[in-house]
């Protein structure tokens, strides 16, 4: 026997159990079942972005810019135009604006029109440009893709990881 124990090396861990090994990865950002989009704050996008689902910008997009539902960050700049079902803008867009439900933040800043169903303007915000209240703002069907074919998803996910 030597001084600090036993000359037996201790036993292996175990092997991993099988619920353990039947979890599955998650999906990317981005993914066919991803109820949201995220360009981060380091990403520069070149060209025009269409989106099915909710998109949050941080970084710039140079270029038109197609989704459901837009966050925009308030470091963020997007320089081209907006449709979306629903846009929150807290950054700086250079183009026109067309959402259903538009929100403009405090530290907005906005070179461009406007065209919306709802407006919500905080105080503070920098706007440049025309507003024009539409009864409806068209944006095409695949935009709208409807919260209840993600939530069966979701729910089904949760349920696999519980």
């Amino acid at each position: 026997m030597s001084m600090f124990g036993s000359r037996h090396a201790p036993p292996p861990p175990p092997p991993p159990t099988r619920a353990a090994a039947l979890v599955p990865p998650a999906p990317a950002t981005g993914a066919k079942h991803t109820p949201f989009s995220l360009i981060g704050g380091d990403v520069v996008v070149t060209g025009n972005v269409s989106a099915t689902v909710d998109i949050h910008i941080d970084g710039r997009i140079d270029g038109d810019l197609e989704c459901a539902a837009l966050v925009q960050g308030a470091e963020s700049v997007i320089r081209g135009n907006i449709v979306a079902k629903a846009a929150r803008i807290a950054g700086q867009v250079e183009g026109s604006i067309n959402a259903d439900n538009l929100v403009i933040e405090r530290s907005a800043r906005i070179f461009g029109d406007c065209r919306y169903g709802t407006l919500a303007v905080e105080n503070g915000a920098q706007v440049e440009g025309r507003f024009s209240a539409q009864s409806t703002i068209v944006v095409p069907p695949e935009l709208t893709a409807p919260a209840e074919e993600y939530a069966e998803e979701i729910e089904e996910e949760e349920r696999y990881l519980d």
